[in-house]
C-alpha cells in the first residue's frame, strides 16, 4: 500500500472515532479534532469539555498487521495523565478498543453498582 493510501486509511479511523464520540457525548463539532497524520501525540485532540466527558488518550491504528503491544505502548507514551485507549481496525472488520484490563473491570464494576443501587 502506498504511504498516501495508508495515511488516508488511518485518517478515516480517526475521523470515525471523532464522529462517534461527538454523537454519543453530544459534543460540538470543534470539541474533537482528528490530528494530522504523522503528527506526534494523541490521534484525537479534545477540548476541555470533551476531556471531562471522555477522559482517555486515543491512539488509532488502521492496518492489516498490528503489534498490539507496541501500539498500546505508543498510546501509553502519549497519554499524560489520561487513560490510554487504543482503537484498532483492519479491512472488513469492526473497530476494536483496547484498554488496560484492570481499568475495564473497574468501569464495569462502577456501571454495575450504579445500576444495582436500591432506590430510596
Amino acid at each position: 500500500m502506498k504511504t498516501q493510501s495508508a495515511k488516508a486509511k488511518g485518517r478515516r479511523l480517526q475521523q470515525w472515532v471523532r464522529d462517534i464520540l461527538t454523537q454519543i457525548f453530544y459534543l460540538e463539532e470543534g470539541d474533537l479534532e482528528s490530528r494530522s497524520m504523522g503528527a506526534g501525540g494523541e490521534d484525537v485532540m479534545m477540548s476541555p469539555l470533551a476531556r471531562r466527558k471522555f477522559p482517555y488518550s486515543i491512539e488509532c491504528k488502521n492496518t492489516e498487521k498490528i503489534n498490539v503491544w507496541k501500539a498500546y505502548d505508543q498510546a501509553k507514551a502519549n497519554c499524560k495523565q489520561y487513560e490510554p485507549l487504543l482503537v484498532i481496525k483492519k479491512n472488513n472488520t469492526k473497530p476494536l478498543v483496547l484498554v488496560d484490563a484492570e481499568h475495564f473491570f473497574k468501569l464495569k464494576s462502577q456501571a454495575l453498582s450504579i445500576l444495582t443501587k436500591p432506590l430510596k
